[in-house]
């Protein structure tokens, strides 16, 4: 499923236009994507939490050259799914 699709989803499940639907899609990913930003968390009851995760720096090795190199810590984005939606996909 695209975003495309997804937004005729919602539009049809809550009874709004795809307007509105796309509205409130792209407000939804913009609020996640601030909180996140900002170090923060969001977890939404039922469904699953989005945090911010930190990845330590490590070494590596160039596959091409076979040099060793060191790549830089960093943060990434991570959704973990509740227990709902985890036994709702079993």
């Amino acid at each position: 499923m695209n975003k495309t699709d997804f937004i005729s989803a919602v539009a049809e499940k809550a009874g709004l236009s795809k307007v509105d639907a796309k509205k409130a899609v792209d407000a939804f990913a913009e609020v996640v994507s601030s909180e996140l930003k900002a170090g923060g968390k969001v977890a939404l009851l039922g469904f699953g939490s989005f945090s911010v995760s930190e990845k330590a720096a490590r070494n590596g090795v160039n596959p091409k050259t076979k040099q060793s190199i060191t790549i830089p810590a960093r943060k990434v984005a991570k959704f973990k799914a509740s227990a709902e939606l985890a036994e709702l996909v079993k």
